[in-house]
């Protein structure tokens, strides 16, 4: 599995109806059945997290969810636990997206997030990302200082069950996605904060996806010259055809 690139599609508020979602889901796991050099997860809303279970799953698939609450139990209305995640077969939970953010997520619940997905066992994918890019390099340490309040009471001994998501938000459902020599240089230093976090031996591990207007006409040069582990990919990722061109795409990269 660390071998292997990682590509997420993280569905958002998609598709209207539990046919569509069972539809999807079915062809992006056929997909995924193919592939020989990717991984795929595929991240529904709560209530098609069962569409897009299949009775055998081939093993580059996955199943991950949007977010989940730091409370275990009790009178949270609407909230859904890590241990419930569990229950459906989800593998992966998305903690930090830009999207929940701007919603007025802090950095400490956040963090909180991440310590239950991990100690549940699940896999954490930690969206990190600057604002705004500028030419002081003043976007480095927003994102240094993001990340330090993120992982900030993660557990050091659980770093292997993080997967970090760099999404520059100035670059999410732009008409082009960063530059492939910038998402190499920024893989590199969200890598180091990674390891001035939880020490060398982790940062090295980590795996690092770009995310942000990610398509099939850009993915593979993203992962050929931005040299990241994989993809978190927004819209596309219901997009069945794109998204099939997508997969396809990062796979034949050598």
């Amino acid at each position: 599995m660390a071998n292997k690139r990682l590509v997420i599609g993280n569905w958002k508020m998609n598709p209207e109806t539990f046919e569509d979602a069972k539809r999807i889901a079915r062809k992006t796991r056929i997909t995924a059945g193919k592939l020989v050099r990717t991984e795929v997860v595929v991240c529904p809303p709560f209530p098609f997290i069962s569409a897009a279970k299949a009775r055998n799953l081939p093993a580059p698939f996955h199943i991950g969810a949007q977010s989940v609450s730091f409370d275990e139990g009790g009178p949270h209305t609407g909230e859904v636990s890590v241990k419930m995640l569990a229950s459906l077969g989800a593998e992966y939970v998305i903690a930090g997206h830009s999207e929940e953010r701007a919603a007025g997520d802090t950095d400490d619940a956040i963090s909180r997030r991440i310590s239950k997905i991990v100690e549940a066992g699940l896999t954490a994918v930690v969206c990190v990302g600057e604002k705004v890019r500028d030419e002081n390099g003043a976007h480095l340490d927003f994102l240094k200082d993001q990340m330090k309040a993120t992982f900030a009471g993660v557990p050091e001994d659980k770093a292997g069950r993080v997967v970090l998501a760099y999404e520059p938000i100035w670059a999410i459902g732009a008409k082009d996605a960063m530059q492939p020599e910038q998402v190499y240089e920024m893989s590199l230093f969200v890598k180091k904060i990674f390891a001035d976090i939880f020490g060398q031996e982790a940062g090295h591990k980590v795996r690092v996806l770009y995310g942000g207007s990610v398509n099939f006409r850009n993915a593979g040069e993203i992962i050929k010259t931005g040299k990241v582990d994989g993809l978190l990919v927004g819209r596309e990722s219901v997009n069945t055809p794109g998204f099939v061109e997508l997969l396809r795409a990062v796979d034949v990269v050598e």
